[in-house]
Formats: structure tokens, sequence, C-alpha cells
């Protein structure tokens, strides 16, 4: 049985999440200890019990402490990932409803799903667009088409927004299984095409949206860049706004997401997205650091070499590389220091 420290690194869910979908995609037993201890509220909160129990649906596992609040698990999978429809909800695993991420319970599923035999449909319910997860248009827009490059096919649709606290929404995923998953690099972003984005607002005034786009698309004309931005009246029970920044270069794709929160005048929701954006400029490095972190697990399972760029090495690539290494021996090299634009590849 694979042991693993829950506390290693950034000390948050991705061990967790990356370790179950290992311990599913190896056939190999796991327990996780200390599970969440770098969080203020440390082991399984909603969100990763509902992807705790999810993995172990669609692989049949035997689990011991999978309960909220619970610091350590064993996950031991009985059989290979099985295709089918799947239905969960992140607001069941908590009394009083939860806005736990949707997009983090997809991450633990996404690629053991990808590799079973057949076709695979999630709904997923609960936040869509909350703090400390990808929101669901940066997976939509910039980790599915480049997990598609790798040949790794997913589908996703929203059905209905979700912020926090309320929670509420609903995305639909549809995954292809049977993925031959292959190298790629992706070292250098080429020129930019264009920028576009989105920004949403729910249950709050229309200004809200509009002041949200049009600083943004000021900040960033000063800075010589035209921008396209959408304003979204987002159906949700909740309230809640965001600012979604898309950049598209002859080579890749990079997400950049500011959300909104009470007391946060929408002018700062604005600046953060932009300056995310061009902080990621000034560095010559092709992904994004949300993007990057993202892609070390379909890059340790690659059937051929897979070296990038990132503008930016975080603790969390760093985390992502040593939970892969404990469950398959050395497979990265990382150039780089934390926090400093870098270069990983598959050894």
């Amino acid at each position: 049985m694979v042991v693993i420290d829950g506390s290693y690194g950034e000390g948050g869910g991705q061990v967790l999440r990356m370790a179950l979908a290992l311990s599913a995609i190896l056939q190999e037993p796991v327990r996780i200890e200390n599970i969440r201890a770098g969080r203020p509220n440390p082991g399984l909160q909603a969100q990763h019990l509902t992807g705790v129990m999810a993995i172990a649906k669609i692989c049949q596992a035997e689990l011991s402490g999978a309960e909220l609040g619970s610091k350590e698990l064993t996950f031991r999978p009985r059989r290979p990932p099985q295709p089918g429809s799947y239905f969960f909800d992140v607001t069941e695993a908590r009394q009083g409803g939860s806005a736990g991420a949707t997009t983090l319970v997809l991450q633990t599923l996404l690629l053991p799903l990808a590799l079973a035999k057949g076709t695979s449909t999630l709904t997923l319910k609960g936040g869509t667009h909350v703090s400390w997860s990808p929101p669901f248009h940066y997976v939509q827009q910039v980790l599915f088409p480049t997990l598609a490059r790798m040949g790794i096919r997913a589908e996703a649709q929203l059905k209905q927004w979700g912020w926090y606290p309320v929670g509420g929404g609903e995305i639909s995923v549809t995954i292809h299984g049977g993925a031959q998953i292959k190298g790629i690099t992706l070292d250098r972003r080429g020129k930019l095409r264009r920028i576009r984005g989105i920004s949403a607002y729910s249950n709050l005034p229309d200004h809200v949206g509009l002041r949200q786009k049009e600083h943004a698309v000021e900040l960033l004309r000063r800075r010589g860049f035209e921008a396209q931005i959408e304003v979204v009246k987002a159906p949700s029970p909740g309230k809640g706004s965001c600012l979604f920044l898309l950049a598209e270069f002859e080579n890749v794709l990079a997400g950049f997401t500011s959300l909104g929160e009470r007391g946060k005048p929408a002018e700062k929701v604005a600046e953060e997205a932009v300056q995310e954006f061009l902080d990621y400029m000034e560095t010559d490095a092709a992904l994004d650091p949300h993007l990057a972190d993202q892609l070390i697990l379909p890059a340790a399972l690659a059937q051929g070499p897979v070296a990038f760029t990132t503008a930016r090495i975080t603790k969390h690539l760093l985390t992502g590389v040593w939970v892969v290494e404990r469950f398959m021996g050395q497979k990265f090299a990382v150039e780089g220091k934390e926090g400093h634009p870098g270069r990983v590849s598959t050894v």
C-alpha cells in the first residue's frame, strides 16, 4: 500500500485528489494521512468527501475513514474505473449544503474515466466559480482544449452557476474513454492572437457586470491590449460575480480569473484578473501557473515525453510532482525555483 502524507507541500486537497486518481488508475491501494493538514479547517470537507465517494463508486473501492472531518483515509480499488452515467452532488455531503467546487470533484474523476473503456457522462452539483478552485470557464476553455492535444477528450456545459456560500450550480461533463495519452512540448506561447472574456454576475445590479468589463478593457488598453469581453447575467440561486480572461496565443491558451465578494468593488475584480494576465506577459513562458500544475498528472501518464515552460513554479505544481513520484518513482525534472518561471519535463 502506498502511504501519502497529506501535510506535504501545500498540504491541501490536491494531495488527496491526485492520490485517489492514481490509486484508481494504477489499481494500487493507498492510505492518506494528515489530510489537508495545511488548511485552517483540516480533514475532509464536503467537496473532498464527494470526490472520495465518487471515485470509490467508479472503481468499487473499499473505504475506511470516509467521513466529514476525517484526517486519514484508506482507499482500496477493487476493479478498474468503469465508464457510465454518474451524478454527484456536493451539497449532499454536509447538512445545510455546500458551495464545494464541482471542478475539484471533476479533477479526481477526469483521468480515471478518460482511461476507462467507454464514454462517461457526469452531472456535478455545487460551486462552479468559487475560491481555491479552477472556475468552470477555465476548465472548459483552457484545460480541456490543452488536454485534447494530448489525446484526452472531454466537453463540459454549464447548466447553472454556483457561487460561495450558496452553491447550487450544476455542470455536465462528457468524458470520452479509451484515451491514449500523448506527449507534448509547450515551450513557447507564440504571438498573442486575441483576448476575450466574460464579466458575469448573478442577483446583483446590472452595473456590476458592466463596471467589471469596462474597467478591465480600459486597463488592458492602457497597456496596449484590446479585449472583447461579454457581460453575462448568470442564472444562479446565489449572489456572485467574476471576470474571466482568455488569452489565445499561437501555441497555447491561458486563463485569468478574479471573483467578486461582499464589499469588493467591481473595479477591484477587474484589476486582479488583468494583473494576473500582465504578470504572465512579463515572462516568456508558455503556460499560466494554474495550467502547469493541472498537467502534472496527464504528463506522468503520457506515452511520450512531455515538456513545458510555466510563468511560475508553484507549490501546487511541486506538490503534484511529489505525489506522482510516491506512486511511480522519478518522473519529472523541474528547472527553476518556486515562485519564479521555470521548465518541467518528464524523464
